[in-house]
């Protein structure tokens, strides 16, 4: 294959499939809209204070006794992990004013958990670490496809400067409604295609999520695991996010519609919050070290207009259907085309083992 592979995303799915090519001795380009790698991985400092570390407002977790892929990523790249913190009662809130109840849960409930320590995108840096230096293009956004005797890339960086690029194959790294709505390919996908895509809900698209950070995770001194179930909100799901620097940390995830939440606005929202912790935790709750907040509806490289109600389970994922009629030379990755673990970052990681492997073996049949 005499043109590069290009890929176009920059997330988890996108730069292990880079990774994984290019150990194999199969060159890479990879394309990101963003002006950062991860995609929806996303591990923020504090502002003016690094100190208390990285904290994720996308992917948290990955869970080792049933997500071989990424526990063996992991520890293969050497990366540093802590379990997620559970021990002590969890609080139950049904209103703003009736009792807030607080409950054991019974020994095994609580599936093991672990995080990544310096967040999720500790496991992003170590993958974009092992790739040639020029690998990764950033602030760039891919707009077309054609494909005819080989494969062409229309792209847009931030400047506005248009550029054409001959691929040898084409890896999709980006949710399947993003590609459908956001990139022109010629010949027309067929209908039942783009169909399929437009029905791939994405995952965590329609989220948002807040960290509340403290000097301190003073609920354990009250006996608390930090897990909250709350009806009343803003956030309906409250987890324990303390590093292990001493430092303590609350993040949660909304229960407020996406279009709600872009009326009331960051500030409002930040209020309702801390008025919401502070009503749980008690006063140690009410003034943070920091707060960070990320509403993914919002981040147009990630949620499109259907996205915006959030999703309340697992779809069935799985690769657009009909894709195979279309040609071997575009290749669909990421979480929400995975056999199995769709929404995860194990999904992302399969999704990409398939994208590499299916591409390798048409290297390998001189198929391209």
């Amino acid at each position: 294959m005499n043109e590069p592979v290009v890929i176009v995303g920059a997330g988890l799915a996108g730069l292990r499939a880079a990774a994984l090519l290019q150990s194999n001795g199969i060159s890479c380009r990879v394309l990101e809209a963003r002006d950062r790698i991860g995609g929806r991985v996303l591990s923020m400092e504090a502002q003016d204070m690094p100190e208390l570390g990285k904290f994720d407002l996308g992917p948290t977790w990955f869970w080792p006794d049933h997500e071989p892929v990424i526990t063996n990523l992991v520890k293969e790249l050497g990366l540093s992990t802590t379990e997620q913190y559970t021990s002590g009662e969890m609080l139950y809130e049904q209103s703003k004013t009736g009792p807030i109840q607080r409950h054991v849960l019974p020994e095994g409930a609580v599936e093991r958990s672990v995080r990544l320590a310096g967040g999720i995108q500790s496991l992003i840096d170590a993958i974009a670490s092992t790739l040639p230096s020029g690998t990764i293009e950033l602030n760039t956004r891919v707009t077309a496809i054609q494909l005819d005797d080989q494969v062409t890339i229309e792209a847009e960086e931030l400047t506005g400067k248009k550029k054409s690029i001959h691929a040898g194959a084409v890896i999709l790294a980006l949710p399947p409604r993003i590609i459908a709505e956001r990139i022109d390919f010629s010949p027309s996908l067929p209908d039942g295609i783009l169909a399929s895509m437009k029905d791939k809900r994405t995952w965590m698209a329609g989220q948002a999520k807040a960290v509340a950070i403290y000097d301190r995770p003073f609920w354990r001194e009250d006996g608390l695991s930090g897990q909250v179930t709350s009806w009343s909100g803003p956030l309906q799901e409250i987890h324990d996010a303390s590093p292990e620097t001493g430092y303590g940390a609350l993040f949660g995830f909304f229960g407020i519609p996406a279009k709600i939440r872009q009326e009331l606005g960051e500030e409002h929202l930040h209020y309702l919050v801390i008025d919401q912790l502070t009503r749980l935790f008690g006063p140690s709750a009410e003034k943070p070290m920091a707060f960070l907040y990320k509403d993914w509806a919002g981040d147009p490289q990630t949620a499109v207009e259907q996205d915006l109600p959030p999703l309340t389970s697992f779809p069935d994922y799985g690769l657009p259907a009909g894709i195979s009629s279309w040609g071997k030379r575009v290749i669909f990755a990421g979480t929400e085309t995975a056999p199995g673990h769709g929404g995860h970052l194990e999904g992302a990681l399969l999704s990409a083992e398939r994208a590499a492997s299916v591409l390798m073996k048409l290297v390998d049949e001189n198929k391209l």
